[in-house]
């Protein structure tokens, strides 16, 4: 069970990491149904952590996904973790072991350059290596649904603020969505006045929310 001494926080549910991505990221972006409407498709992740939501992503995706459509996954993340602890934090869930060896041999040629990898002929994967302020600020593209998958925004509040979210809703394409496992009233208000009709969802395990939003409206 992977666990940050810099935040102090857990990467993924202690229940069951894959489902939690699958029930907080995916269900609450309305993915995959939003796969067999659409072609080409960009998500943009904040914290690439373990890797655990690119995995089961890009698993489903390769089941849903239309033979004319592309999905690009971009994910900011500051403190990139060695591939060898990745692939233990993720080696519990057989679903996702092909997708977990491919990472791994990507994964050496991760560098502060932004750089596309070929995952497949459908799928394309950017691991943007800085703080997700600077990240964005740097990265020209948008992304049609978000994965807020931050730390726990008590101890990693930058992640979480007025002016990350205003950033990240100007790199949304109109009527994108975002979906995260916190409920945060302090996030949530966030991200309503960065330009998202915000609202809550039963969450994981147990847990009573999390929240999603679709971007409506220009700030």
């Amino acid at each position: 069970m992977p666990f940050s001494k810099r935040f102090g926080d857990h990467f993924y549910s202690r229940h069951d990491g894959r489902l939690e991505s699958e029930h907080v990221f995916l269900h609450g972006n309305n993915l995959p149904a939003r796969w067999s409407q659409a072609g080409n498709f960009t998500i943009g992740e904040l914290g690439f952590g373990t890797g655990l939501n690119f995995l089961e992503t890009w698993r489903q995706w390769k089941l849903y996904r239309r033979a004319d459509a592309h999905l690009h996954f971009v994910s900011f993340e500051a403190y990139p973790m060695e591939s060898a602890a990745m692939r233990r934090a993720v080696g519990a869930w057989d679903q996702i072991v092909k997708e977990s060896e491919a990472l791994a041999a990507q994964w050496s040629e991760l560098s502060v350059v932004p750089t596309p990898w070929t995952m497949d002929a459908q799928t394309t994967l950017t691991v943007i290596v800085a703080d997700a302020y600077d990240g964005m600020n740097d990265w020209q593209g948008s992304a049609d649904a978000w994965f807020l998958d931050g730390f726990s925004p008590a101890r990693n509040p930058a992640m979480w603020s007025l002016e990350l979210m205003t950033q990240l809703a100007a790199r949304t394409n109109h009527g994108g969505t975002f979906a995260s496992y916190t409920a945060a009233g302090w996030v949530r208000r966030n991200l309503a006045a960065a330009g998202f009709t915000v609202h809550k969802k039963r969450g994981f395990a147990g847990k009573r929310d999390m929240t999603c939003g679709v971007k409506t409206r220009l700030v």
